[in-house]
């Protein structure tokens, strides 16, 4: 069954799935450092290929494959226990769809290959809601970097967070979103991302973190 609305080219996506009856699909660290490898090599036009032991760096990967084409542009992303969060940009026709195929597929695989289990991982079709207004496209940028504090608070956006520092640390901590790439840590990871198909929000990393800051010591019913 096709989508109501087909994904356009040169619009932005906010994209996201779940595990199958919400199960957890990042077991551990080794599962999520393997969906962010394939997060970048997926995005490209050649075939997706790395070692099944997965012991190859990311810095290794990026120098065997700077020369690749990618399929969409990435502004932001998350890893949660049970699902992902990805804000993409559509820079070629039929761009996101490729890139979420080869993605899925390749850490379905992996996944039900090293945990010794078959059959669906994720939750159906992936869901793909186009961004056309500039304060929800700018809100997405600390929805989608905020999600990890529900693993330490999981009523902070109905009653706000009650450990501001706290908060704000877990997040300093946590490698497994582009947070990092946002707040000026200088990683191979920062590969997966291209801002320059995005607006310029935050200029400097000073901005970014002030923007997050903000937004850490908002109730949830404010931002309504």
């Amino acid at each position: 069954m096709g989508r109501k609305e087909p994904i356009a080219e040169n619009e932005f996506y906010h994209i996201y799935n779940r595990g199958v009856d919400r199960r957890t699909i990042f077991l551990d660290d080794r599962d999520r450092e393997r969906f962010m490898k394939l997060l970048y090599l997926a995005n490209g036009t050649g075939s997706v290929v790395m070692e099944s032991d997965g012991k190859i760096s990311f810095g290794e990967i990026v120098a065997q494959n700077v020369e690749k084409q990618p399929l969409v542009a990435i502004g932001a992303y998350c890893l949660m226990p049970n699902h992902f969060h990805i804000f993409a940009k559509e820079t070629e026709q039929g761009g996101i769809t490729k890139f979420m195929r080869k993605l899925l597929t390749g850490y379905v695989m992996y996944f039900n290959r090293r945990h010794e289990r078959t059959g669906a991982l994720m939750s159906g079709r992936f869901r793909a809601e186009r961004v056309t207004d500039d304060n929800y496209l700018r809100y997405l940028f600390a929805y989608i970097h905020l999600n990890p504090i529900k693993l330490i608070d999981g009523s902070w956006k109905d009653e706000g967070i009650q450990d501001v520092a706290h908060a704000r640390d877990y997040l300093s901590r946590y490698s497994h979103s582009s947070f990092f790439d946002y707040t000026g840590i200088d990683r191979p990871e920062k590969a997966i991302l291209d801002r320059s198909h995005f607006p310029e929000y935050f200029e400097t990393a000073r901005d970014f973190s002030s923007f997050i800051a903000d937004w850490l010591s908002m109730k949830e019913k404010e931002k309504k």
